[in-house]
């Protein structure tokens, strides 16, 4: 996407082998803009123009290429039409990420009148293209090297730097769910009792993840985001390559629950629950090492920060049914929306755990036509 999880009309790149003939343009005076840009910068960079061709799709309205160089080497080129798409802020945070110690793409040049830039190439090896998706565990040392990058990550947050992840922004994305996935993907305005179930629950869900500490928020951190250098591709486990991160530029300050339910409830793979309690405890003991999980009563009992982790979890999976139906009723792109059973389920499974998310579950069976749970894998909390 852009999945940005976070901009919703963005999702993460999906990467696709195309011919240099595939870059079309729909609009000539852009075309003419780009040529310029790009005739004005290929000497000192040494690219080859007549090798340009698609490296990925993406959600929003950018959209990236990939270039040759004369060293043999390729370049990644952003078109971020400036009308629609503000790159300021991924300019910003590449630079927060290269101050962390991660693998980011490195701005090389960058014209912002226009919205186009060039980038360092990161390859197009994502870690979702390398998943075993039948063998969870064969997997294991891919997501542990996922979860030193965000540990990474998080260990240099500092406050004042991203935006906050505040009630309102947690409230107009969990809106999306009711407006988009409901009202006009199932045809169901809200009112009366519903409407008052799913206002409180939604207030509950919010109050709970403010409670959590702060840190930076990748706000998409997943397999499709992050990208396995090729030097490691012949063992998927090896520790000593560091996974190149994507899709960063909605990052915000906010609950350090968020990154690690996006990478375990992902939003195009599910596992099962053996394998996302093991990678979140394997989390969970590294950021208290390194003083992550010094709250409340975090740092020595996991399921105090399992719990927040789902409550995160929940606030995420509604936002995204919203983001997915919009994608496919206003935005045209049907592949999304194909994806909503996952997430329905992800959040029928939360509300089930909980006691005081009860009537909310009951209010989506009634408009799922689904039947009501029973019996709970570790009992209702």
């Amino acid at each position: 996407m852009r999945l940005s999880m976070s901009h919703p009309s963005s999702l993460s790149p999906t990467l696709l082998p195309t011919s240099v003939s595939e870059v079309c343009w729909a609009d000539p005076a852009r075309q003419g803009l780009f040529n310029h840009w790009m005739a004005g910068i290929a000497a000192a960079h040494g690219l080859l123009p007549e090798t340009l061709r698609i490296a990925s799709a993406d959600a929003s309205f950018r959209r990236y290429l990939r270039v040759d160089t004369t060293q043999g080497h390729s370049r990644i080129v952003m078109d971020a039409p400036p009308e629609q798409e503000n790159s300021e802020p991924f300019v910003r945070i590449a630079a927060l990420l290269k101050d962390a110690g991660l693998h980011a793409p490195e701005v090389l040049d960058w014209h912002a009148a226009h919205g186009f830039m060039l980038l360092s190439d990161l390859g197009d090896a994502t870690m979702m293209s390398v998943i075993d998706a039948e063998r969870p565990q064969a997997n294991h040392g891919l997501y542990m090297q996922a979860v030193d990058t965000l540990i990474q990550w998080q260990l240099a947050s500092r406050p004042g730097v991203l935006p906050p992840y505040d009630e309102a922004l947690l409230q107009r994305e969990l809106k999306l769910f009711p407006d988009w996935y409901l009202g006009q993907h199932k045809g169901v305005q809200l009112g009366g009792k519903q409407g008052e179930v799913v206002d409180k629950a939604f207030a509950l869900i919010v109050q709970r993840n403010l409670a959590a500490p702060q840190v930076y928020v990748h706000r998409d951190f997943m397999p499709r985001n992050l990208m396995v250098p090729v030097a490691s591709l012949a063992d998927t486990g090896a520790r000593n390559h560091p996974l190149g991160v994507l899709d960063f530029q909605d990052a915000v300050y906010g609950p350090i629950t968020y990154d690690v339910a996006s990478l375990m409830r992902d939003a195009f793979l599910t596992w099962d629950e053996d394998f996302v309690l093991d990678i979140t405890i394997r989390y969970w003991e590294k950021a208290r090492q390194v003083g992550l999980m010094d709250f409340e009563d975090w740092h020595s009992d996991f399921g105090a920060f399992y719990r927040a982790v789902e409550w995160m979890g929940l606030q995420r999976h509604l936002k995204v049914a919203g983001i997915f139906a919009r994608l496919t009723l206003r935005d045209g792109k049907p592949k999304y929306l194909a994806d909503a059973p996952r997430f329905i389920h992800y959040i029928r499974k939360a509300c089930d755990r909980y006691r005081e998310l009860g009537p909310l579950l009951k209010v989506i069976d009634e408009i799922e036509g689904t039947t009501p749970q029973v019996g709970f894998a570790y009992g209702r909390m």
